[in-house]
């Protein structure tokens, strides 16, 4: 494609992520799936949601706006069309860690401003591909995929008191997840993913879950159990029960050092499951002095 900047009419490659995206017609799906298209304007993702109260799915636009910016990149030293700057190219880098290396220069701009103004972002990085575009287009097609499959560590989960509770008390339950960062190899570029954990759904192991919300809960000391806090639950009947925290996780990503683009759906990773044994207290009042009578009821 082409992009006019300053005047001049450049070919680049530009990258727009957001979500103003109209939803699409509702229809029936057994399967939602999770589709994304780069085109002539950006990158779309799409996900099937269910309407509710109905049997049908609809096409509605998926993914958490964290960044405020779009992206777009130029090649270096490149004037128009297939003009370059002589003298920028003698001392532009080389891209030699793989074939077709092209240094290219990334450009950034507020999503809400128009007309755009694009101002330099980092560079020059490099794309090793005989066309840039198409491996950052088959990178945004597939980084969803890749990003799921990446060994993150999902939280642990504490129960206080534990592992033994009462019933009907107030049991404070946490979560401990942390940032994680992973180095990939997709399409001959160098990707590396960022999964952030920002929400938690809590199952208590009774039927009861909780969530997505943003409380990942904290540590009470031993004084403070049994009050109310924002991840805490109330058993009301005994047994033995498994509870659980699904993590989900935010991704970014960038490739070959230039900047980070969001994924554009969270990951989701369940933690393991933790043992809680409710118990019933039982008050009972004797009449018995134990001073007098040691050996009375109760004593």
């Amino acid at each position: 494609m082409f992009w006019r900047l300053g005047g001049r009419v450049f070919t680049v490659a530009c990258l727009v992520l957001g979500l103003g995206m109209v939803a699409g017609p509702a229809t029936a799906a057994d399967d939602p799936p999770i589709t994304s298209n780069w085109g002539d304007f950006g990158i779309g993702t799409l996900g099937w949601q269910a309407l509710p109260g109905t049997n049908y799915w609809t096409v509605l636009p998926v993914g958490i706006p964290e960044d405020p910016d779009d992206y777009m990149f130029k090649f270096q030293c490149l004037i128009d069309q297939n003009n370059y700057d002589q003298a920028c190219l003698a001392s532009q880098p080389i891209c030699s860690a793989g074939k077709n290396g092209h240094p290219v220069l990334w450009y950034t701009s507020p999503k809400r401003t128009n007309p755009r103004v694009w101002t330099f972002f980092t560079g020059p990085t490099c794309i090793y591909d005989e066309k840039p575009k198409d491996a950052l287009d088959l990178i945004a097609e597939n980084i969803q995929k890749k990003f799921e499959e990446s060994p993150i560590v999902a939280a642990s989960v504490v129960s206080q008191p534990g592992p033994n509770t009462l019933l009907g008390a107030h049991t404070n339950f946490y979560a401990t997840a942390a940032e994680q960062s992973f180095d990939v190899e997709m399409f001959g570029q160098k990707v590396h993913i960022t999964a952030t954990p920002v929400e938690y759904t809590w199952s208590y192991g009774d039927g009861v879950v909780v969530g997505p919300s943003p409380y990942a809960g904290g540590s009470l000391t031993q004084d403070r159990w049994g009050e109310p806090t924002n991840t805490s639950h109330q058993y009301g009947a005994t047994g033995d029960f498994a509870a659980t925290v699904t993590t989900h996780f935010r991704g970014t990503y960038s490739v070959n050092g230039g900047p980070r683009l969001p994924v554009a759906n969270q990951g989701h990773f369940a933690s393991a499951p933790l043992p809680v044994s409710v118990w019933r207290s039982v008050v009972k009042n004797y009449e018995d002095d134990c001073i007098v009578n040691p050996a009375g009821a109760g004593c």
